[in-house]
């Protein structure tokens, strides 16, 4: 599993360790790790201080990847925040979306039902049509 991490030097141990921070459930959801999280680098790893990385977890919590955030937060920004656009402003358009949906589903709703009450029309004027042609066809016979 792949995390969002910050380096830390734990003074007692006289090691670095990564703080976990974020952790990546979907391609590009991510959820914060309220709690304090860490893992042991291992004596004779040396990083800079405060320095974000992003860190492969294997299942049983060994470090599989680890390299620097920096490229990764580039991205980031250049994806998602250079439109201008305010986290208020994304929920906002999200909201407009979310009704659209609803509003499509609504009308997709309402022209199902017409279709099925013209069906049922249709097959009314059907009946009727062939009721005139059985009276036309025993009143002729008189």
């Amino acid at each position: 599993m792949l995390y969002l991490a910050q380096v830390h030097k734990n003074e007692f141990l006289e090691q670095y360790q990564l703080r976990l921070m974020a952790r990546q459930e979907a391609e590009n959801i991510w959820s914060l790790i309220p709690e304090e999280a860490f893992i042991l680098l291992g004596k004779g790893n040396t990083m800079s201080e405060n320095l974000l990385v992003l860190v492969e977890l294997s299942a049983t919590g060994d470090i599989e990847r680890l390299e620097d955030a920096s490229n990764w937060v580039l991205k980031l920004v250049e994806t998602y925040l250079t439109t201008g656009m305010t986290p208020d402003e994304l929920q906002q358009e999200a909201e407009r979306a979310e009704d659209w949906r609803q509003s499509l589903t609504l009308q997709n709703q309402d022209l199902a039902r017409r279709s099925l009450e013209l069906e049922a029309r249709r097959e009314q004027i059907q009946a009727l049509e062939e009721s005139l042609k059985r009276d036309r066809n025993g009143y002729n016979k008189d």
